[in-house]
């Protein structure tokens, strides 16, 4: 609860914090009743019949509001379950976590539906059920939701606690403009979030037109694509220095195309070489222990003087043969991840070691540089359109958090 109600003019203090005068406090087993899903194993879904929630698809699909169904069950299985009605919310019973056990949603739909095994209902009518969903499902409940959880392995919520749990109830009117407002706020995160999702497929799909040669632009249709080796345009550099006698950075590679990341080493007795290699801006390295999982990526600036061990081989480009801004995406095809993958023999893991020298050897085909610089601008701009977004949508998740926490203790109050 924020600390800016305390003792504020017009709040009272109460189980949960402050709150408003206005406002009540009630356990939820005062104001409703506790009933628990039945049955709908896998075997059991359909493609198509009485539609169903699953406690699984309360983590993973639904937030705040069931909007639309995922499973199907026979009229059969039906009978065997527990039929859900408006306004029920339904709290997901089993976990893996104290921290997301109990995470409900609200169901606001008239249609027949019915809940699986593991989720507990609690049915009401008094209080609007999108408010008491975003409530259950915020920080200042989730704190006193954990305490209830039961297990380890598996954590388990039982509708006994549940009911215990102490909820602050605006009058009506107010409950129903905040579930509006964090509704809306959660309709544009969901648009923002399909627009991502829309800017990453295009570029995938842009990728295998453009990095294959499928589509050309006009001004370079009749200029054809060369085979070439790594080697024709790829140079070797080493960077050798003392294993440092302080602490420094290293760099590491993420598997799957997913770029570099720093790591401080405190302690450099702990690392066995004595010689290790600087890496710079704009290199090409590889993990060979990796290179078969796709660790492989270009040097950022921010990577610069990092340093690495040997087998992590850096290279540059011949600048007048190819480029990184176009070989930055080669590099995350399908096709030249399985290339490293044919030339990193061995078992599972660290002895799947790539060859140094077949590296070299691998074969791609390239445009002339003046298409290489198109073909990267595009895909390039893509990127930078999708990281926008990426971050705007954090953006807007941190600030909801944040209006959650405000409109949910009263700290900021609604117009009525």
């Amino acid at each position: 609860m924020s600390k800016r109600n305390e003792n504020r003019s017009g709040y009272k203090k109460t189980k949960v914090g402050w709150i408003p005068e206005q406002w009540d406090i009630k356990p939820l087993g005062s104001f409703g009743s506790f009933s628990k899903g039945k049955g709908i194993s896998n075997s059991e879904k359909k493609e198509k019949g009485l539609p169903c929630i699953t406690y699984g698809e309360i983590y993973t699909t639904h937030n705040y509001v069931v909007k639309d169904f995922h499973s199907f069950i026979s009229i059969e299985t039906a009978k065997k379950s527990q039929r859900i009605k408006k306004n029920d919310i339904l709290f997901a019973g089993s976990g893996e976590t104290l921290n997301e056990i109990g995470k409900c949603v609200a169901y606001t739909k008239n249609m027949e539906a019915y809940a699986g095994g593991d989720i507990v209902i609690f049915s009401q009518n008094s209080v609007d059920c999108i408010y008491l969903s975003y409530l259950n499902n915020s920080d200042l409940i989730i704190k006193h939701r954990r305490k209830l959880g039961q297990g380890h392995s598996v954590v388990h919520i039982y509708s006994s606690g549940l009911k215990t749990l102490h909820v602050p109830l605006p009058p009506l009117p107010e409950q129903k403009i905040i579930s509006e407002i964090l509704s809306a706020w959660d309709r544009g995160i969901e648009q923002i979030g399909k627009l991502t999702s829309a800017k990453i497929k295009l570029k995938k799909a842009l990728m295998q037109q453009l990095l294959t040669g499928k589509r050309r632009f006009k001004e370079f249709e009749k200029i054809k694509w060369q085979k070439m080796k790594l080697h024709d345009f790829l140079k070797p550099v080493s960077r050798p220095i003392p294993r440092p006698d302080k602490e420094y950075l290293a760099l590491g590679i993420r598997s799957h195309g997913k770029g570099t990341f720093l790591r401080r080493v405190d302690d450099p007795d702990e690392v066995m070489m004595d010689t290790l290699y600087k890496v710079q801006e704009n290199d090409l390295i590889v993990n060979i222990t990796f290179a078969w999982e796709g660790a492989i990526a270009i040097v950022n600036k921010s990577d610069e003087g990092a340093l690495v061990s040997h087998r992590f081989p850096t290279y540059v480009f011949m600048k007048d043969i190819a480029i990184l801004e176009f070989f930055r995406h080669i590099i995350l095809t399908k096709r030249f991840v399985h290339q490293l993958g044919l030339i990193s023999p061995g078992g599972a893991g660290r002895n799947r070691v790539m060859s140094k020298r077949d590296f070299l050897n691998l074969a791609v085909s390239i445009p002339h540089v003046d298409e290489q610089k198109k073909i990267g601008a595009v895909l390039n701009g893509l990127d930078k359109e999708t990281r926008f977004l990426e971050n705007y949508l954090i953006a807007l998740k941190e600030q909801k958090k944040g209006l959650m926490q405000k409109l949910l203790t009263g700290q900021v109050r609604v117009k009525v």
